[in-house]
């Protein structure tokens, strides 16, 4: 494997959701699904060298140097429109 294929190998997905169990006697309506972010350091495992950087503005409004380690929350609950 090469060094372009491991790059392509750092995707992955960060909001994950998962259905809650609704048992035939709970008084409660369904919830339906939830959902939860995982960061991105959970799939890199040690820092390679050379990452691709923000530069350093972008990097200081985005909280982390490495655009690899950037990870944007978007509230799923949140009204589209």
């Amino acid at each position: 494997m090469n060094d372009n294929q491991k790059d392509n190998n750092l995707q992955f997905t960060q909001v994950k959701a998962y259905s809650v169990y609704h048992g035939p006697n709970d008084p409660c309506p369904p919830i339906g699904q939830k959902y939860y972010s995982t960061p991105p350091h959970l799939y890199l495992g040690f820092q390679p060298p050379n990452l691709e950087q923000f530069p350093y503005k972008e990097a200081l409004q985005k909280g982390t140097l490495w655009k690899v380690f950037y990870d944007f929350y978007d509230n799923p609950y949140k009204a589209r429109g």
